[in-house]
């Protein structure tokens, strides 16, 4: 569970949001996302919308992401039990954990479709009731649990060694494959930590992602690190687009 703050942190997110496209020269629009205790809460953002259709979370977040739209979600707006338990809206059940499902389509057999269940970082169901995402900019979440940075991979280890800057640690990942979100949103929402993913087949065909992209999930101050970082190495010629 993220760590609940004794008081909000104010964040300038015209700025940071500057920033981060004057340094890596983003195509898709950073965002946040934001879990809720109640559906009310949530209904409360201002100007959000809410789907008339059913979807994956994939193409929820793509709205935000690629149109800049704010929308909340609950897990009944969701297509399935993979996209609820990723956002921590649904139990990690054994009917989920079975990988029933997915045997035969995106794995082999019933066993091998359970271990890539079993592996897959999720938050604990019955912490949250919704979830919103919006562009950074908006400032309607105010603030975001953690932001969602699309960025080609020479953009990607930019962001990332301006995130080692200061306080340097090695950063590890690990590959899911499908439902790669759990990767993403999946691990930042459960850890806290900085989290990379490839984005998987899903979130390309649904969510809009580009071929070229890979997504770091991680929460507001680490992305504030990460700009201090990237302008620190601007200034020693380490920067993107990478010079010839």
């Amino acid at each position: 569970m993220l760590d609940t703050p004794a008081a909000p942190t104010a964040y300038d997110w015209n700025k940071i949001v500057d920033d981060l496209n004057r340094l890596l020269r983003l195509k898709a629009t950073p965002i946040g996302m934001k879990m809720f205790a109640t559906v009310e809460e949530m209904e409360a953002i201002p100007k959000i919308r809410r789907p008339k259709d059913i979807h994956t979370t994939d193409q929820i977040v793509g709205q935000a992401a690629r149109v800049g739209f704010t929308v909340g979600i609950t897990g009944d707006d969701l297509v399935g039990a993979q996209c609820r338990v990723v956002l921590g809206l649904a139990p990690r059940d054994e009917e989920w954990l079975s990988g029933k499902r997915m045997a035969g389509v995106w794995y082999s057999n019933q066993p091998e479709a359970s271990a890539h269940q079993h592996a897959m970082e999720v938050p604990a169901a019955g912490q949250w009731k919704a979830m919103a995402v919006s562009p950074l900019v908006s400032g309607r979440l105010n603030p975001p649990d953690i932001c969602l940075i699309y960025a080609n991979p020479a953009q990607m280890i930019i962001f990332i060694n301006g995130l080692q800057w200061t306080g340097y640690k090695k950063l590890e990942w690990s590959v899911v494959g499908e439902s790669a979100c759990a990767d993403s949103w999946g691990r930042a929402l459960k850890t806290g930590e900085p989290s990379l993913s490839i984005p998987c087949f899903p979130e390309r065909r649904y969510g809009g992602v580009q071929d070229d992209e890979m997504l770091m999930a991680l929460k507001p101050d680490d992305l504030v690190k990460a700009i201090k970082g990237m302008t620190a190495l601007s200034k020693n010629g380490f920067r993107y687009p990478i010079p010839p």
